[in-house]
């Protein structure tokens, strides 16, 4: 039996959109207070599909990005957040915007 094109791209549509789903999730159930700034991953959704893709990162997800900056250790040290910020995509999206990705 074989598998068409069509099929293998909607199964690789299906697992981006299950991914994303649960990046979404898991950052909204994180709110901690670090300073001035209040650590919700959720705040970093609109960097999603930069993360997760070759995307280039919008204006709304690098401010995002700079403001989320002192939590980001915090994310990283979370076993359910980790997969997601430790990754080259997430590296060179805080690098295009000009956030250094931390060293904790």
């Amino acid at each position: 039996m074989a598998i068409s094109a069509a099929q293998v791209q909607a199964k690789m549509k299906t697992s981006y959109m299950v991914a994303y789903t649960m990046l979404v999730l898991l950052l909204a159930q994180e709110h901690v207070k670090v300073s001035a700034v209040t650590c919700s991953p959720a705040q970093l959704s609109s960097c999603v599909s930069a993360i997760t893709s070759s995307t280039p990162p919008s204006k709304l997800c690098c401010s995002k990005i700079k403001e989320q900056k002192p939590c980001l250790c915090q994310y990283l040290k979370n076993p359910n957040l980790q997969k997601f910020i430790n990754t080259p995509n997430a590296r060179k999206v805080a690098s295009t915007c000009g956030t250094p990705f931390p060293k904790c």
